[in-house]
């Protein structure tokens, strides 16, 4: 059995890493069976094995792989079997494109959204932690960094453009079916509703409906994780 080391908030059933549901939903897209561990951002020293100080971090059988990009070429290149993460080799580089733009772009305009709802929903003992590395990240107190509620609300959805405009000519980023790249932007927008009750999407924006799909993927499994909005 698989084993994923996964990000949880106080409730240990509350999943939140946009990189692990990149992670979870690439396991489930190649049919693989695996099992999670709730941890927590000060448990450093429960996945020091793995030489990484922040999750997803897979053990499978005796190889251990962090990082959920890493992870993900893992898993395209040890079970080619499977159904493809990427679709071929070219797209996995249009895909690398798509995760760093998730990873600088799309994640910090969700953060001013939902900063203050993590704050909120993580275990008492990293609050001290999260507080100070965070504020020393962003050069203020968190209450400033997510101010402007409304702004913040409406430049987000406009980071959002470039996904809109894929979906008005295809059903998919990864094109006529879901890959690695729709499980990036997913994950952003999972992380956001398994931790804040702010509706990030309208209901006629076609990336929400994009989006209810992938929930319904896999049997309804990202639909099924206690989340704050339905």
């Amino acid at each position: 059995m698989r084993t994923l080391y996964d990000l949880a908030g106080a409730d240990p059933a509350r999943r939140f890493s946009p990189y692990c549901w990149r992670t979870k939903m690439a396991l489930r897209h190649k049919g693989l069976d695996f099992e999670t561990i709730p941890w927590r951002f000060t448990e450093k020293d429960v996945i020091a094995f793995s030489g990484q100080a922040t999750v997803p971090v897979l053990v499978d059988g005796e190889r251990t792989v962090r990082d959920s990009w890493a992870i993900a070429s893992y898993l395209e290149d040890n079970y080619p079997d499977r159904p493809s993460l990427f679709g071929a080799d070219a797209a996995r580089g249009v895909t690398r494109f798509v995760n760093g733009w998730a990873d600088t772009v799309l994640l910090a305009a969700i953060l001013r959204v939902v900063l203050m709802d993590i704050y909120a929903r993580i275990d008492a003992k990293d609050k001290v932690y999260f507080r100070e590395s965070r504020e020393k990240r962003f050069g203020m107190k968190l209450e400033e960094f997510v101010a402007d509620a409304a702004g913040n609300l409406a430049a987000l959805r406009t980071t959002l453009q470039p996904v809109r405009t894929t979906l008005a000519a295809q059903p998919y980023l990864g094109g006529d079916a879901p890959r690695y790249a729709d499980y990036i932007v997913f994950g952003c927008l999972q992380w956001a509703r398994c931790i804040s009750p702010v509706e990030l999407l309208a209901t006629d924006d076609p990336v929400a409906q994009w989006r209810g799909r992938l929930l319904d993927q896999f049997d309804g499994f990202a639909r099924a994780a206690p989340c704050e909005v339905a």
